[in-house]
């Protein structure tokens, strides 16, 4: 009979194979992970050159678009320049017939004054077709007070020169790019300068494929080039980018525009200029025909950061960047620095005796420009107009009831010669409450913005300046005003406000109309 192990020795045979076991499994289980790690990261590098290489074909279709467009225009403006030639051809004939014939007959009604608009267009072509480029000029800024008709009918008459952008050229040279005229060079023209340069965009775009060519010769452009360039040179002369006027500005830049000379190399400089004369209402347009395209963001955020909300919210719009930069938001930190601003006025001991009336004028400002805003761009919804309109009649009440002359009460003294026994003149006149004289200048036509220093007053701020381009830089003094007596700083505002616009307390009341500095604090 065979025997029968022991357990012991039974376990010591068992141990090694158990713990080889044990290895075994560990090592396989190692292995598994290994590959699922490398098989992710394989994976993951599979997909990553799938996304690149789908990006890369998309930019390779982008690509080929853009060339197969740029290619079309390229054979679209060649086999447009026989079509163009011939209509221009066509048109200088034309012209150079009515030129002849205007030549001929020019001493006809050539004195006549003109008192519609028939007359003024009629005049218009006279100088056109004569090619009195400084008959022209003069006759334009002796008619400011028909703008809107000049507006109307200059491209019609520009387009009866026989060389347009020559005409103009002359036409302006007497004040651009350097004034000549002396001692009458303090009646700003850039109204005039701005209006010939814009008449003159749909006289020159080519009729075939519109504005991305412009029909001006190669002797005028570089004439007008030229002419930039004079002016970039005398920044200097002219106190920098910072202080330079800004019909000066606004001209130059439309002049580059008008006939075609924007420089990738002088981009900062364009940039400058109009973030310096940014509140323009024709501005954002402007930097837009500059090719400031990819920079407007930034120069949104520069604005801002000057304190140039509504400036901005006009930028937002013109280039679609509403979401990025809300409306609602800046105006509100608009009417937040007005208020500051005119809280600064009422705390100024230099302006005791008519604090109230400054900060008053200064709010009422910011007010009209913010309601203008709101109903230009349709944001009654997200920003009420009602209760800022309300603060607005309440302000402009308190301003016509202290313009009311109170009554002189009656002088008991008597006069004791007088032999009608009729009362006596008032002694000291001056001295009475209610007499009111003023040792301050006139009120000057212009008045600041309320968050910043550069725009024009006279209108609200924000709106078209005056005739479309207004005729004055703004005024050196910030706070202008009027010999108008302030008004009484009596009563007080209700704390809490009735709109959900908290910073902005007070706009609802609806209490009698009265100022009081609290209202600033």
């Amino acid at each position: 009979m065979g025997s029968i192990p022991d357990p012991g020795e039974l376990t010591e045979l068992a141990q090694p194979s158990f713990d080889d076991f044990q290895r075994q499994t560990s090592l396989m289980t190692s292995c598994t992970l290994l590959w699922k790690e490398l098989s992710d990261h394989f994976t993951s590098l599979e997909q990553n050159l799938l996304n690149k290489s789908e990006a890369l074909k998309r930019k390779i279709r982008t690509l080929d678009h853009q060339t197969n467009n740029s290619l079309n225009l390229l054979d679209r403006r060649e086999s447009s320049l026989d079509g163009s030639l011939q209509i221009a051809l066509r048109n200088l004939d034309k012209r150079r017939d009515a030129a002849i014939s205007a030549l001929l007959h020019h001493d006809e009604n050539d004195d006549g004054e003109v008192d519609d608009g028939d007359g003024l267009v009629l005049k218009l072509k006279s100088f056109c077709l004569r090619m009195d480029a400084f008959g022209f000029w003069g006759f334009v800024i002796g008619k400011k007070k028909e703008l809107e008709g000049l507006r109307a009918e200059m491209p019609v008459a520009l387009a009866e020169c026989v060389d347009p952008a020559k005409f103009v050229l002359e036409a302006l040279s007497e004040v651009f790019p350097v004034d000549k005229r002396g001692d009458k060079a303090a009646n700003d023209l850039g109204w005039a300068c701005v209006l010939v340069l814009e008449s003159l965009i749909p006289v020159v775009v080519d009729p075939v494929i519109g504005k991305s060519r412009l029909l001006v010769t190669p002797t005028v452009k570089e004439q007008a080039n030229e002419i930039a360039e004079t002016w970039k040179a005398s920044l200097e002369e002219r106190g920098g980018v910072e202080n330079v006027k800004t019909p000066d500005v606004h001209t130059f830049l439309q002049h580059v525009v008008t006939f075609g000379i924007v420089k990738k190399e002088d981009l900062d400089l364009y940039r400058k200029l109009v973030i310096a004369s940014a509140w323009r209402k024709q501005m954002p347009k402007l930097a837009l025909s500059l090719g400031l395209t990819h920079q407007m963001p930034d120069m949104i955020e520069e604005l801002i950061s000057k304190g140039q909300q509504l400036d901005a919210v006009h930028f937002t719009y013109e280039v679609g960047l509403v979401d990025k930069f809300p409306p609602v938001p800046l105006l509100k930190s608009f009417l937040k620095d007005a208020k500051k601003v005119a809280a600064s006025i009422l705390e100024d001991p230099n302006n005791a005796g008519r604090a109230a009336y400054l900060a008053a004028r200064k709010e009422q400002s910011a007010l009209r420009a913010v309601i203008k805003c709101i109903e230009e761009y349709k944001l009654e919804a997200e920003f009420p107009p009602e209760n800022l309109k309300k603060r607005l009649e309440q302000l402009e009440k308190v301003k016509m009831e202290k313009k009311k002359p109170a009554a002189v009460p009656a002088n008991k003294r008597t006069r004791a010669s007088n032999s009608n026994g009729g009362p006596m003149p008032p002694a000291k006149a001056g001295r009475l409450t209610n007499a009111y004289v003023s040792s301050f200048p006139a009120a000057p036509t212009f008045v600041r913005s309320p968050s910043h220093g550069q725009y024009p007053a006279a209108l609200p701020p924000y709106h078209s300046p005056p005739h479309m381009y207004g005729s004055r830089s703004p005024p050196a003094n910030p706070y202008a005003y009027s010999p108008e007596p302030a008004p009484a700083i009596t009563g007080s505002y209700p704390a809490a406000p009735p709109m959900s616009y908290p910073a902005y307390g007070g706009y609802g009341n609806v209490m009698a109309p009265t100022y009081q500095q609290a209202y600033y604090r």
